[in-house]
């Protein structure tokens, strides 16, 4: 098995068991969560941390002002934007190991300017049923990870 250094971004969540749930697929998963702010909710939310369970001493989790002051410098080889308003499927992502795999919020998603800032680098969860509008924040985070896992072999 490969050593995948993947990381996960959130970009403002809004809905602490999501954000508690994905960190704890985080702990899991052994890949750093960044928050970036502003939150929906404080860190020291209940809801938050019952979602996390007792795995938050192994989530390695870390707050940023801003996501310009993140990934400022990175090669956009090395960013993953997923939106429903992308065109490609994650399945084309290409993974190599090394990708910030960022998700915005469940309101209103990623800003659009950020998302035609790199129309190459952005993905989508194909939706089966028109009538659903999205996929929850937790699961899509959920799904991203594991493919990217699966396509460099550190599953």
């Amino acid at each position: 098995m490969r050593s995948a250094k993947f990381e996960v971004v959130l970009v403002e969540p809004k809905i602490p068991p999501n954000t508690g749930s994905i960190a704890r697929l985080c702990a899991a998963t052994r890949i750093p969560l960044h928050l970036v702010e502003p939150l929906g909710f404080e860190i020291t939310n209940s809801r938050l941390k019952r979602a996390g369970l007792d795995y938050w001493e192994f989530a390695q989790v870390k707050t940023h002002s801003s996501l310009e002051s993140l990934i400022t410098g990175l090669d956009p080889r090395d960013l993953c934007f997923f939106s429903k308003k992308a065109t490609r499927s994650y399945l084309e992502a290409g993974f190599q190991g090394n990708e910030l795999l960022v998700f915005g919020s469940e309101t209103v998603g990623l800003p659009e300017e950020l998302l035609g800032s790199y129309p190459e680098r952005c993905f989508r969860i194909p939706i089966i049923q028109p009538a659903v509008r999205s996929l929850n924040l937790a699961n899509a985070v959920a799904i991203v990870v594991y493919e990217a896992l699966r396509q460099v072999g550190s599953i």
